[in-house]
């Protein structure tokens, strides 16, 4: 029940549909309000939320919020060297049923990013994977590194929604085999959460992220938005705000602890 409110919370929140509906509240007040003041609050806001639209959109915003979100630097495989496996994190988008692979399971272009890098990582460490998400994320991932990588699993770990639960239910199977640090792959704005999920299950962290951010040339279309760039604040924002909401969790549950 959480994790479906969450969910719901963090599409109503993040754009595009928080500043539509933002949007849509302010074309409510500007043509029913009977007074001037609310009016002009109301056009105000209707414009204000399409113009925080059209930003996020663009280049230049929503690069710089991935930049923002970023907290490591890509992984030193001589540090690497120190763990004993690779866990990979469930997310993006999976598909259940791919024709062209005969029906079979595969990695979506986002979740994709993930097992290629942890598969990259697990042929040059030759450590063992753990692969941890909902069902279908699970046996996605698995499908996906054993046809196209060559890479068995040694884990799976199918029961998670989020990422606490990823930590919470990944950490027993690994100390049942003696693995106390990982190397621990996704996306490189989760990272931070997931590397701090991980440890607050007990498990030292190796960060490796994925699909890490570049600095970009773009010329005259850096202030023209589309649908790849909203996405990309939508999910900068949604770690920024994931962060946030961790730390304050952690210090209202130490506050609660002291004496």
């Amino acid at each position: 029940m959480f994790i479906t409110l969450k969910s719901i919370l963090r599409t109503l929140v993040l754009p595009p549909a928080g500043p539509l509906l933002l949007a849509w509240a302010g074309a409510w007040l500007a043509a029913r309000s009977g007074g001037t003041a609310l009016r002009r609050a109301g056009w105000l806001l209707l414009l204000g939320a399409l113009a925080v639209l059209w930003a996020l959109g663009t280049p230049l915003v929503s690069q710089s919020l991935a930049h923002a979100a970023q907290r490591y630097p890509p992984l030193d495989l001589t540090q690497a060297a120190t763990a004993q496996a690779i866990v990979i994190l469930g997310g993006g988008d999976e598909r259940r049923v791919a024709p062209e692979y005969g029906g079979a399971p595969a990695a979506g272009l986002g979740l994709l990013e993930r097992v290629a890098y942890g598969a990259y990582v697990a042929r040059r460490t030759r450590l063992p994977v753990l692969v941890t998400g909902t069902p279908s994320e699970a046996l996605a991932m698995r499908a996906t590194l054993a046809r196209d990588y060559g890479i068995d699993t040694r884990w799976v770990e199918d029961r998670s929604r989020d990422t606490f639960q990823n930590a919470q239910f990944s950490a027993p199977m690994l100390r049942a085999a003696g693995v106390t640090r990982i190397v621990l792959v996704t996306d490189t704005g989760h990272e931070w959460r997931a590397a701090h999920e991980f440890q607050a299950a007990g498990l030292e962290v190796v960060p490796a992220p994925a699909e890490m951010w570049t600095p970009r040339q773009f010329g005259l279309l850096c202030c023209v938005p589309s649908a790849a760039g909203l996405a990309r604040s939508s999910d900068a924002l949604y770690e920024m705000l994931g962060n946030a909401a961790r730390v304050t969790m952690a210090a209202l549950h130490l506050r609660r602890q002291t004496p």
